[in-house]
């Protein structure tokens, strides 16, 4: 009958140690992550490089996605030209807090 009063005790410690082993896998978790004000300063970058595209004439601002991660910026879509294509590429790096600018733009295909 000893023994059966041992089994909470040994639960807790294995609970305990179980917890201990997952601390490390957490913070290696929470570094690939983004904290929340790189998220807003990624959000205002998206904001500033669309509202940029926008004001930039003869560009279609529908036709381009804008997503960003840690200043690093990404434009997809379909534009007419690759006149578009550097013009909107152009626009983007000229934007405070963008570092870089993949270009991820496709050229429509011409009606035949």
């Amino acid at each position: 009958m000893k023994s059966v009063k041992y089994y909470p005790v040994l639960l807790l410690v294995l609970v305990s140690l179980s917890g201990c082993a997952t601390d490390g896998n957490r913070s290696e978790r929470s570094e690939d992550r983004e904290s929340a004000g790189a998220y807003l300063d990624d959000s205002m970058i998206t904001t500033k490089v669309k509202t940029a595209i926008f004001n930039e004439p003869g560009l279609d601002s529908a036709e381009i996605n804008v997503e960003t991660y840690q200043g690093n910026v990404q434009l997809s879509g379909f534009v007419e030209s690759r006149e578009d294509i550097e013009r909107a590429v152009q626009v983007a790096r000229q934007v405070e807090g963008v570092k870089s600018v993949k270009n991820d733009m496709r050229l429509k295909s011409r009606a035949r």
